[in-house]
């Protein structure tokens, strides 16, 4: 038996990969309206960044992460996620320095040993933004309405948005008693998970997914809010609906990472199995000074891309990949065949998508080739055409044919395709 790939990841195969390129495009377009720049952070950085960043009591820290010592003995991990990698470049790279904010996003592979499920994978793929440098409550909501559109770009429906205000150090410290008041009487009945995590950071067991019907009752973090903190969330609400982004409060939502402050947020979808959560983030004020740098107040988020492509798969929803061949050169006889080469490399360069035969097919078989591509023309190439310079251009959706010159062939092809996607704008 061959070579497998390892358990919980997947091969991408043309036919897939084409999804994924459109859903990474839309991202990088959105970004651009937003004025979110792209940052490319190396897949591993020194453990110490993550234990620090994400924080030491978290799932991804205990029992996911893919660490190993490099050949200097040094702790390397595979990065579970993409903030505390950007934020550490941030600081490297004395991003602060700049005049204005840093609004950067990422789109690449993470990597957590996490048991599979609908959508989760070991190594997975996220986008995600960070803006760095702002304290702004509509900086929060800008973030979020970000997300929100491109959900909405892809052609999903039902995405909400789940919103809630973690507060600061100060806040959840005083939370925290009020929340081991509701949690030490029920303690004996939460999974093993929750009663370790009440040891360590409690807030962190509203998290669970198994215990949710349990917490129905449990006090709410915004009771505890500070004047600062719901003059910070008010802001921030007021800004999503002047935006017309429709959200909900969740009182228990605390995400899964130690680093935020204020605002926590996340992306919700139905039909993707028992976890419908597909993307969220939040701000995380103080994690620059964590790193390593001069304290800068930053909010992001991160969205699952498998998750988004199963969802559009479930919602069967109709992607403009953009992926149909223009023209398929048909040859006759071994000049034509040989002289494609040329005729095929000139179509390219001039932006026309084009393909030829390459297996000594016959004629019939050329143009059931043609047809299986999607191709718009096939365009005939026989040794007469040649000696003539002439070449025959067949609109194969309705069999019409035309004799054009063989220097104008992608002259001919740009006219027709320009011609028709004015009419198709005009209808």
């Amino acid at each position: 038996m061959g070579f497998q790939k390892p358990k919980s990841t997947q091969d991408f195969l043309p036919g897939n990969t084409e999804n994924w390129q459109f859903v990474e495009e839309t991202a990088r377009d959105l970004c651009r309206r937003f004025r979110f720049r792209e940052i490319r952070t190396p897949i591993f950085e020194a453990t110490e960044l993550f234990k620090r960043g994400v924080g030491e009591t978290t799932d991804i820290v205990e029992k996911e992460m893919y660490t190993f010592l490099d050949r200097g003995n040094r702790s390397m991990t595979l990065r579970p996620e993409g903030t505390a990698g950007v934020v550490r470049a941030y600081v490297e790279n004395k991003l602060y320095g700049e005049p204005d904010i840093s609004k950067l996003y990422y789109i690449g592979p993470m990597f957590r040993y996490e048991r599979a499920q609908a959508g989760r994978y070991r190594q997975f793929h996220q986008f995600g933004v960070e803006a760095i440098g702002s304290a702004d409550p509509a900086l929060d909501a800008e973030v979020i309405a970000l997300g929100f559109a491109f959900y909405q770009e892809l052609g999903l429906n039902g995405v909400t948005v789940e919103l809630n205000s973690v507060g600061t150090p100060a806040v959840r410290a005083a939370f925290r008693e009020k929340l081991l008041g509701f949690l030490v009487p029920i303690k004996d009945q939460l999974c093993n998970d929750c009663q370790a995590r009440m040891e360590r950071n409690p807030l962190r067991v509203l998290d669970c997914k198994t215990d949710q019907d349990k917490f129905t009752d449990a006090p709410s973090i915004l009771d505890s809010l500070d004047e600062e903190c719901n003059a910070h969330f008010t802001t921030v609400r007021e800004c999503l609906e002047a935006m017309g982004i429709p959200y909900t409060i969740n009182h228990r939502l605390v995400r899964g990472l130690d680093y935020y402050t204020h605002t926590a947020f996340e992306y919700k979808a139905q039909g993707i199995g028992a976890i419908d959560t597909i993307g969220g983030g939040g701000r995380y004020n103080g994690l620059v000074a964590e790193i390593g740098g001069n304290d800068q107040p930053g909010v992001g988020f991160g969205l699952g891309l498998e998750r988004t492509l199963l969802l559009l798969k479930h919602q069967e929803v109709e992607l403009d990949l953009g992926k149909r061949t223009d023209v398929y050169l048909v040859t006759i006889g071994d000049r034509a065949q040989n002289a494609s080469a040329a005729l095929l490399q000139q179509l390219r360069l001039n932006g026309v998508a084009a393909e030829r035969d390459y297996l000594g097919r016959k004629t019939g078989l050329q143009f059931k080739a043609a047809d299986r591509m999607g191709a718009r023309f096939a365009a005939i190439l026989g040794d007469d055409e040649l000696d003539r310079g002439e070449i025959s251009l067949k609109l194969l959706a309705t069999g019409e044919q035309k004799t054009v010159a063989i220097n104008k062939l992608s002259e001919a092809i740009h006219t027709f395709i320009s011609t028709e996607e004015k009419g198709n704008n005009k209808s």
